[in-house]
């Protein structure tokens, strides 16, 4: 319980930090200093635009190895997170008859197994990678899916613009606002409430922090619950913090995001 209390007030942005992760996990120096290389040249390349910058980032990481790209480092801690998104998704609400929209779907990690669980066309996928996606279109093909005819598309951005009104009864979204500035998570909260059905719900993983928020390299970002309730609120949604994902061995936090029933 400590040791899981100091990960939560660690600051990964100091130099302390930094210094004292390099000394104890000398071989990760190198492949850091070329991520930050990386990532250096290609803000450059996009200064101001997160979303360029990181489908950028993507296009680096699919091409080395899609599910890398997508935050596993083989193909057995692949599909074990993506059946760990899947179980707990269906025991807290999801059913077959539902239609959901998965943000940030990447290479379907786990969303093959929606899709399989899902009604025929209930599964809409989008990504601001064009390159996962075609990596996604070849997990299809892998698990012989074709016949569900699931949606996938690219976006740039978060406003679901192109989506109908109260449609999605779940919308899901893993590893993506552990990877978003603010700007951009507020863009999604803004206008997902239109998008979602009555009863329906948002779940979201973001890397928590109780102590300062901070990000690393504008790749990874850690927030504190508190920031991430209100800016909910501000846009008048209900967000509930998720106790029972803490128990399960991924890393990161959950909230579940609802709109209030408007009174007939």
């Amino acid at each position: 319980m400590q040791s899981n209390r100091r990960k939560l007030t660690v600051d990964r942005a100091s130099v302390v930090h930094k210094a004292r992760y390099a000394a104890r996990n000398p071989r990760r120096v190198a492949p850091f200093l070329r991520r930050t290389a990386r990532d250096t040249w290609l803000r450059l390349r996009h200064p101001g635009d997160h979303v360029a910058y990181y489908r950028a980032v993507m296009a680096s990481d699919a091409g080395r190895d899609p599910d890398f790209a997508v935050g596993s480092a083989t193909r057995k801690r692949w599909l074990a997170l993506g059946r760990m998104q899947f179980d707990y998704l269906r025991g807290h609400g999801l059913r077959p008859d539902h239609r959901m929209l998965e943000i940030g779907c990447g290479n379907l990690r786990a969303g093959w197994r929606f899709i399989e669980y899902l009604d025929t066309g209930h599964y809409y996928g989008i990504d601001i990678s064009p390159d996962i996606l075609v990596s996604a279109k070849k997990t299809l093909v892998t698990y012989e899916l074709q016949d569900k005819l699931p949606y996938l598309t690219p976006t740039r951005d978060l406003t679901f613009d192109f989506l109908p009104e109260a449609h999605f009864d779940v919308v899901h979204a893993h590893s993506v606002f552990s990877h978003s500035p603010p700007h951009v998570i507020d863009q999604c909260l803004a206008h997902v409430g239109r998008i979602l059905a009555p009863d329906g719900f948002f779940d979201f993983t973001f890397d928590r922090t109780e102590g300062r928020e901070h990000h690393v390299l504008r790749e990874d970002f850690y927030y504190r619950t508190e920031t991430l309730v209100s800016l909910a609120e501000r846009h008048g949604l209900h967000a509930e913090f998720m106790d029972d994902w803490e128990q399960l061995p991924h890393g990161q936090s959950k909230l579940r995001v609802t709109a209030p029933h408007e009174e007939a």
